[in-house]
């Protein structure tokens, strides 16, 4: 107990520390972003494929459950040799430390919540040790050793040290660890009040967008009507999130900034006031991510309203040799987006909108990258503030040189979405239907395969445009027993979405989506 709540009162210090001023993170916080800076691709494909969109939530309890085991490892250990428990405090306040100063906004300063809490919980321990001002800590005997030593044949034995001896006893140790639990609740709540202050939510109800130039209707008939498939406009709530921000950046549209620079003719530097007196555009695109597996979640689709990338490139002038826009976020993570895609007529955007409404404040707040047909690690920075122009040999994003691709096109790709895997479904007409997309090319057909029957053309609903995905439905009549249906899709160019299954690493998963379910007797 002696550790935990020394640890506890160490972390709510800390986070006290990180709350005076922006920039300050805690050291659970620091720790937490340089393993997934740090993480091998296969358990950062674990972590996703297992926690799904939960994953940070994930790194975060299991930090925390590692510092409480440490915690009270060292809360033990303090028993007898308090010397080298505070050593171990120490040690965890050097490693947050450490962390921090490898952040991408770090500067002398990120050490002290580190280095403050460690000395908060190094003297709490010291306290629920025994040890007091001006006495020296005295370690308690092993028990074996004790109980070792014979009783001479008077009857008389040695007295065995108690632990009332060497620290205080079972009440006061209990107030006093009550109290410094109870600072390390206060402390913990201090330092998010602290942190509010930074908080941006107030700023984006603020907000209010101008109407776009040249909005992008949808058309009639983009939903096919099936009940449990993929709407055709993914709600801001239910849309996908995979990043490397622990903890979502606090940008505040009037301290955002946006440098274009690098191989172009002239600098630029935008605020957000400037970028929304631009005309801006609405266009429905379907994300990606490039872990998304097949049949995955890990992909929506939604109306984007922003300013035309390829407009602001152009006056800054881009140098015929740049072939990479290096876009960098504000917590620091870096993508790398061929410059090519942005300049062949594709309307890729600097987003401020999302379905309508200014951008969610964990997809993007205040600007956002959205480029059509590329996966996401590739081209959609949130939080985005630099631009540069570059070219692959000077600059590597962050995903390249762990291994995943350096371009990277969307695969095409379709989806089952009912039946689900497992269903029962009643016999005789049934709807069986889900998405497919191909962002960039679009896709011209669908088609469906029950059991191994022959393929059959599903019904497309409309789209757009080429960049959104589009909703299928196939009418099957459905016979008792157990069945599986198959999707495949056809691209706008008239290719073959590809039947050989393939990992997401390095480019993105491939492979006709399957689903299996069960038709009732009658």
């Amino acid at each position: 107990m002696a550790g935990l709540v020394s640890l506890a009162l160490g972390l709510g210090v800390a986070h006290v520390v990180a709350g005076l001023w922006r920039d300050g993170d805690s050291p659970v916080v620091s720790v937490g972003d340089w393993i997934i800076d740090h993480v091998p691709v296969g358990v950062k494909d674990w972590a996703i494929d297992t926690f799904g969109t939960n994953d940070k939530l994930a790194l975060i309890v299991g930090t925390l459950a590692v510092l409480a085991l440490a915690a009270a490892a060292l809360g033990r250990l303090a028993q007898r040799h308090l010397g080298r428990a505070l050593v171990g405090i120490a040690a965890i306040g050097i490693i947050g430390a450490a962390a921090a100063l490898a952040g991408a906004n770090a500067s002398a300063a990120s050490v002290l919540p580190s280095f403050l809490g460690s000395a908060a919980a190094a003297g709490a321990l010291a306290w629920l040790s025994g040890w007091r001002p001006g006495t020296r800590h005295q370690a308690l005997p092993a028990a074996p050793e004790a109980a070792a030593e014979p009783a001479p044949a008077t009857g008389w034995a040695p007295p065995v040290r108690s632990m009332a001896a060497v620290g205080p006893d079972r009440r006061s140790f209990l107030l006093t660890a009550s109290l410094v639990g109870a600072g390390a609740v206060l402390a913990g709540g201090v330092g998010q009040v602290l942190k509010r202050r930074y908080a941006v939510a107030g700023a984006r109800r603020d907000v209010v967008l101008p109407a776009s130039s040249d909005g992008q209707a949808l058309p009639s008939g983009t939903d096919v009507g099936v009940r449990g498939q993929s709407p055709f406009i993914t709600p801001n709530a239910d849309f996908y999130r995979i990043d490397t921000a622990l903890l979502v950046p606090q940008v505040s549209p009037d301290r955002w900034r946006l440098r274009v620079h690098g191989m172009v003719e002239r600098e630029l530097e935008l605020t957000f006031e400037q970028l929304l007196s631009r005309p801006l555009v609405e266009r429905t695109v379907t994300l990606s991510c490039v872990s998304n597996e097949v049949g995955g979640p890990l992909v929506g689709n939604a109306v984007w309203r922003g300013v035309l990338l390829a407009d602001v490139l152009d006056e800054a002038g881009v140098d015929p040799g740049a072939t990479q826009l290096l876009s960098t976020s504000a917590d620091g993570w870096t993508c790398g987006t061929p410059v090519a895609a942005l300049l062949d007529g594709r309307d890729a955007l600097l987003a401020v909108g999302m379905n309508g409404e200014p951008l969610p404040i964990s997809h993007g707040f205040p600007v956002r990258m959205v480029v059509p047909g590329l996966y996401g690690y590739v081209s959609a920075t949130k939080w985005v503030v630099d631009l540069k122009l570059t070219t692959w040999e000077d600059d590597v994003a962050y995903w390249v040189p762990r291994g995943w691709a350096r371009e990277a096109p969307v695969k095409t790709m379709s989806r089952v979405d009912v039946p689900r895997e497992g269903d029962e479904v009643d016999p005789g007409p049934t709807a069986v239907a889900g998405v497919a997309w191909a962002p960039h090319r679009g896709i011209s057909a669908v088609e469906v395969r029950v059991d191994d029957g022959p393929w059959q053309e599903a019904r497309l609903g409309s789209v757009p445009s080429e960049d959104s995905w589009v909703q299928w439905v196939y009418e099957w009549g459905a016979t008792p027993g157990d069945h599986f249906v198959t999707v495949r899709a056809v691209d706008g160019e008239g290719q073959l979405q590809p039947e050989q299954p393939a990992p997401p690493d390095p480019d993105g998963a491939q492979g006709w989506h399957r689903r299996h379910f069960q038709v009732r007797n009658g």
